[in-house]
């Protein structure tokens, strides 16, 4: 039995990894492909009468570790100098106002036609509101370099921004000027942390001299994020400057303490720790959408009770997000078809407490809109990418 679950993990990540490397020619999301790989295993495993279970523990455990992983790839590869505050006002934007407009629009639908309180429908449409960068980052492998970075700084701040929005509306039974006096005394606090645990473990990074050195800095990452997560602090905000930090030493060095970390040497480490976070997050991110695509039944994903819901929420994503790119003066292709739902969806939905759930905010809805905005992205940019190589022809 062992043996068994050893060869079909071993035999699915490699046919992960086949799409992840195919992705650039197909222009297929991976995570369309890794969803349907999942549920073909599913199919698998109820013809052959196989049981598996205890899952949905598993499934929010590899989702976290897959989101700080992610960020933190992310946050690696992010210049910061001045040349760079433009696109990151820009990208800020384009994360922050889609999501506050969408959020507020689909809360005020919720209300309208499900009654309940808005609070508790404002709980339920902020996760389907926020850009995956677990999708969107490896998706922008192929696009410019501008384009790329841009939706890095967008997808990760988006994750961030999310988080803090979602953690704010479920934790406080009011709203109002002390749960806001409250929230800002948390940014501060993180903001805090993040500067004593960026010091600490670069120090550590830059003198452990053990043939395992990288292993223990992750862990602290993930064990500083989770310890953060049970005081309520955005600890996002620690792996994205923790990142930063790390992938912009050269810009830092002039600083006289970073001077002690031995910035040059530190830079080679850094270069291969980035090499290490890389393999580890395609492994957790393939298990987490295999796993995912697992537990969805037949019957979710073709509700039509939903579909018209999250085709209605889709365009909506587009259409609004089309605008705020056209009005910063930014390319509205092929950045307007990368905003995909995904890992951070399904983990803030699976953290709504119970009593604010709503009935039509389901796991049907969920899966249709990490679907469809997944296809919307695939689509849009096999149309944008045919398009120029016909203006290059012509």
């Amino acid at each position: 039995m062992t043996t068994g679950i050893i060869i079909m993990l071993c035999a699915l990540l490699l046919i992960a990894y086949i799409f992840d490397v195919s992705a650039a020619r197909t222009k297929i999301p991976s995570v369309i492909l890794l969803l349907f790989l999942g549920w073909l295993v599913r199919q698998a495993t109820n013809l052959l009468n196989i049981q598996v279970s205890g899952l949905n523990t598993v499934l929010p455990v590899l989702g976290t570790i897959g989101l700080i992983l992610i960020v933190l790839e992310g946050s690696l590869e992010l210049e910061l100098n001045k040349s760079k505050i433009s696109i990151i006002g820009k990208s800020f934007i384009v994360a922050l106002l889609p999501m506050l407009i969408l959020s507020l629009i689909s809360a005020w639908v919720l209300y309208y036609y499900h009654q309940g309180s808005f609070k508790n429908s404002l709980a339920n449409v902020i996760p389907i509101c926020i850009i995956s960068s677990a999708i969107a980052i490896p998706t922008a492998r192929n696009l410019k370099n501008k384009e790329k970075e841009f939706v890095i700084y967008e997808s990760s701040l988006s994750d961030i921004l999310g988080v803090l929005f979602f953690n704010f509306i479920v934790l406080n039974a009011n709203i109002d000027m002390a749960s806001i006096g409250h929230f800002i005394l948390e940014l501060l606090l993180i903001a805090i942390v993040s500067f004593i645990a960026t010091a600490g473990l670069s120090f550590l990074m830059s003198k452990i001299d053990h043939h395992i050195k990288f292993a223990p800095i992750i862990l602290l990452i993930i064990l500083i994020y989770n310890i953060s997560k049970i005081y309520h602090l955005p600890g996002l905000v620690f792996i994205l400057l923790f990142g930063m930090f790390l992938g912009n030493l050269d810009e830092l060095k002039r600083i006289k303490w970073i001077e002690k970390l031995k910035p040059v040497e530190l830079e080679k480490e850094v270069h291969k720790f980035r090499e290490i976070t890389s393999e580890t997050t395609f492994i957790i991110r393939a298990l987490f959408f295999i796993l995912f695509g697992y537990m969805m039944e037949t019957a979710e994903i073709l509700n039509r009770e939903t579909v018209i819901w999250s085709l209605s929420f889709v365009a909506c994503v587009f259409i609004i997000r089309g605008v705020i790119l056209k009005l910063i003066h930014l390319p509205v292709f092929p950045l307007m078809f990368i905003a995909p739902r995904g890992l951070i969806t399904i983990l803030l939905f699976l953290a709504i407490p119970l009593e604010q759930t709503i009935p039509i905010v389901n796991r049907s809805l969920i899966i249709q809109i990490i679907l469809f905005s997944s296809l919307v992205m695939m689509l849009g940019i096999m149309f944008t990418q045919k398009e120029k190589q016909q203006q290059g022809d012509d």
